[in-house]
């Protein structure tokens, strides 16, 4: 737990003096709690960094009220095991990716990245979790947003703009989550069908009274994870295996799958970093794809991933980015560069119509208007995203 005897008011005060310093020489900070995230978007810009990492701690944690809060530095691994010990967890399963950190993911870095593991199709996305936030400005103010209960409608829902905002609108300090128990009973069903099929399948049972909790096809096979009540599961593993086929994977080495599936550490992954390391000069990338879940194969060369009952879509390839945008917005969805060997932002000028560009920029504005922030990490132009 946090000392509360400690004054939040001292490391407050550095961090403020820090961004107003920049404001006052134009200069541009990056936020970083222990740099799990350090490969996604344009980190090599701004001027300094604003460390995070040693702002630890839980406030608080209500097991009967579904709540906990937590300091932006606090490690996720640390939540999680204090979670366990009341049969409680994360529901929306965030990457740790502790093959690019040995300190492991912070829980303001969670927010911030938005990233969410398999369970986000059924339990929703990090932005769903976020109950309130208190959160420093381009300004140097502290902002509190939302509260610590499950039914908070007061006000706009600002806490929740932060969750994927990669430290471009300001410092989170602190976040309030809601927590799930965990599942009473899992069971993992493997099929082999090759992409189209296992589109179409997924999404014809998730229209169904099934708890399907997640789902991944990859290279002809479809895995699906079914969470729930044990009659519930074990009927409607008796009901899929009737229709479909396929086999009963045991639970370690499911666990194991989803495990590596949520971390990025099973083989898809580590072998599309290796790729794109190997294909540096041809520039590969790891893209991930975001369409309608019923959306055809998007029918691009390389390793495909899909997650998500069709919803998420990882690609490996070598393909020039405008025709991964071109394909993806086709397909009524747009496309987000993961890992490259190329230095390039997370969100691409070919992503953003003009009217969705400027509601950007106005929000941008007002959490930042001396762009202390904008390192350049998210937004392909620096400039551009300046209003004058």
């Amino acid at each position: 737990m946090a000392d509360h005897t400690a004054n939040p008011n001292q490391q407050w005060s550095e961090w403020r003096d820090q961004i107003r310093a920049a404001a006052t020489d134009a200069q541009r900070i990056r936020v970083r709690g222990s740099g799990t995230k350090d490969f996604l978007g344009d980190t090599m810009q701004g001027d300094g960094v604003l460390q995070t990492s040693g702002w630890r701690g839980v406030e608080s944690y209500e097991p009967t009220e579904l709540v906990v809060k937590v300091r932006a530095g606090t490690p996720l691994a640390e939540v999680e095991s204090l979670l366990s010990t009341k049969g409680q967890y994360l529901a929306f399963e965030p990457p740790r990716y502790g093959w690019a950190s040995y300190e492991g993911a912070t829980m303001g870095g969670v927010v911030a990245a938005g990233l969410s593991g398999p369970g986000r199709v059924s339990r929703g996305a990090v932005r769903d979790h976020v109950l309130g936030c208190t959160v420093m400005n381009g300004r140097g103010e502290v902002l509190h947003f939302g509260g610590s209960v499950m039914k908070n409608v007061a006000g706009f829902d600002l806490s929740r703009l932060m969750a994927g905002s990669m430290g471009t609108l300001g410092v989170i300090l602190d976040v309030t989550l809601k927590v799930m128990p965990q599942p009473v009973s899992t069971a993992t069903l493997r099929i082999e069908m090759n992409e189209a099929d296992a589109l179409s399948q997924v999404n014809q049972w998730a229209a169904q009274p099934i708890p399907l909790d997640a789902s991944a096809w990859w290279d002809g096979m479809l895995v699906l994870r079914l969470r729930g009540a044990r009659s519930a599961v074990a009927s409607s593993v008796q009901r899929m295996y009737k229709e479909r086929g396929g086999e009963l994977i045991a639970p370690p080495l499911a666990e194991g799958f989803w495990q590596g599936l949520r971390d990025h550490s099973d083989e898809f992954f580590t072998r599309a970093r290796a790729a794109v390391v190997k294909g540096g000069a041809h520039g590969v990338t790891l893209w991930r794809v975001s369409v309608p879940p019923t959306a055809a194969p998007l029918g691009l060369p390389g390793e495909n991933l899909t997650e998500w009952f069709g919803a998420q879509r990882w690609v490996c390839t070598a393909v020039p980015a405008a025709t991964v945008h071109e394909l993806a917005a086709r397909a009524g969805g747009h496309a987000q560069p993961f890992v490259s060997s190329q230095v390039q932002p997370l969100v691409d000028e070919l992503d953003l119509s003009p009217v969705l560009r400027r509601l950007h920029e106005r929000v941008q504005q007002a959490f930042d208007p001396d762009g202390v922030f904008m390192t350049g990490r998210k937004w392909g132009s620096l400039e551009s995203a300046r209003v004058s």
